[in-house]
């Protein structure tokens, strides 16, 4: 067989691209690009949450600075069933970070089962779908908690049903399902309707199935179409299932990363049993926090116009990205990104084997980048191919550098 080497073309473009790459790294960036980080401007916005508070009374008199009101205060729980549309009565409010809430519940499960059934602890194996590309912090839960993860293909409007069916109904030991429905991290995936339907309904193995639904970017708009979903929720109590979902919401990216509140939305059973396990390790939550926070975003008018300034930020770095990509990488043969309507991400495809080499790249030129592989189970990407891109910590004009600067590493990547 005939072996050809380099031509002389193919060399001088592997040059060039090496060149641009070293000027590139003399201009000594250093950018952390690694969690979907909202920037110093967008945490400004919510700057009125440290004025001080006429009172310290909630709606019914209770006073926010001693014990009590283990599932939150009421007007907290009010202000997320108005923003997740449900009954403020099947609606837990509790704790800064929703993954909080994530974490509880799986160890809940596991310990003592849910509403119907045994602990989990007590059918192991336990296993969890995970729809791929997606989140590492649901796996890491996984993971640390030793549940068996099983990834299913997740396509732009949702995992692959066919799949996930012949899944669920076959395997007993499949507990439930991570699912992030709206702006998927880090695809911006969008669950259609048709999929949410076909989630709520299908037979499963496992009666105590649970979907952990995670509703972290509902509110975060990049374009002028709000992207709307069906309410899993009712459609699972359509369909005969109404403890099957559980969801998931704070406004930690609404207000202050780290210091907003969470709360989950589920069926009255499931709040009971939330309720009864939650009452041992807590003698109530912060409810100064969420005091705070219901007097100043008020109904979801406010929050609506409150995101509205975080989209004003964010979406001229996400069309940055989309721009430097569009013009270095859009005729470089098996390189794809997604261009999300929402969200904190986007997902960068390479060719196959590509994507740990890049991150490499970039890191050398002053770009820390999510590990390769942290959207797959165990940290590991079968094909070596997807990049998370974070845009909304730099400044904008440090994320047009850093898509350049990534962009040129991929293709240096490819051509050494």
């Amino acid at each position: 067989m005939l072996v050809r080497g380099p031509t002389s073309e193919s060399t001088h473009m592997t040059q060039a691209v090496a060149e641009h790459y070293q000027a590139f790294k003399q201009r000594g960036l250093k950018l952390d690009m690694s969690r979907g980080k909202p920037a110093p401007e967008q945490l400004d916005l919510s700057d009125a949450l440290m004025g001080p508070l006429a009172s310290y009374a909630a709606d019914d008199g209770t006073d926010c600075r001693n014990y009590g009101l283990g599932v939150g205060l009421p007007e907290a729980r009010a202000l997320f069933g108005a923003l997740l549309g449900v009954p403020p009565a099947q609606v837990v409010v509790d704790s800064s970070a929703s993954l909080s809430l994530m974490h509880d519940v799986i160890v809940y499960a596991l310990l003592n089962g849910v509403p119907g059934g045994t602990p989990w602890v007590t059918q192991q194996p336990v296993s969890f779908l995970c729809p791929v590309p997606g989140y590492d912090r649901h796996f890491s839960i996984c993971e640390a908690r030793g549940i068996k993860m099983i990834s299913v293909p997740l396509g732009e409007d949702g995992p692959d049903m066919d799949l996930v069916e012949r899944l669920v109904a076959a395997d007993a030991s499949i507990k439930g399902m991570w699912c992030v429905p709206k702006y998927s991290n880090p695809s911006g995936a969008v669950y259609a309707d048709a999929v949410i339907a076909r989630l709520a309904q299908m037979p499963t193995a496992a009666p105590d199935f649970r979907l952990m639904w995670d509703d972290a970017y509902r509110f975060h708009h990049l374009g002028d179409n709000k992207t709307e979903i069906a309410d899993v929720l009712a459609a699972c109590a359509a369909a005969g299932n109404p403890d099957r979902a559980i969801v998931f919401a704070s406004t930690s990216k609404v207000s202050w990363a780290g210091s907003g509140i969470a709360a989950l939305a589920a069926s009255p059973a499931n709040i009971a049993w939330w309720t009864k396990h939650a009452g041992v390790r807590s003698i109530g939550p912060d409810k100064i926090n969420q005091l705070r926070h219901v007097r100043y975003l008020k109904d979801p008018a406010t929050v609506a116009a409150l995101m509205e300034g975080h989209r004003s930020l964010l979406a001229p770095k996400f069309d940055a990205v989309q721009q430097q990509f569009a013009e270095l990488l859009g005729d470089v043969p098996g390189v794809s990104w997604t261009r999300p309507a929402g969200g904190y991400f986007i997902d960068l495809v390479t060719p196959p084997g590509a994507a740990k080499r890049t991150i490499a790249l970039a890191k050398e030129a002053g770009i820390t980048l999510t590990p390769a592989g942290a959207a797959y189970p165990y940290g590991v990407d079968p094909e070596d191919s997807h990049i998370r891109i974070a845009p909304s910590y730099p400044s904008l004009s440090e994320i047009a550098l850093a898509a350049q600067g990534i962009a040129l590493s991929l293709k240096l990547a490819l051509a050494t």
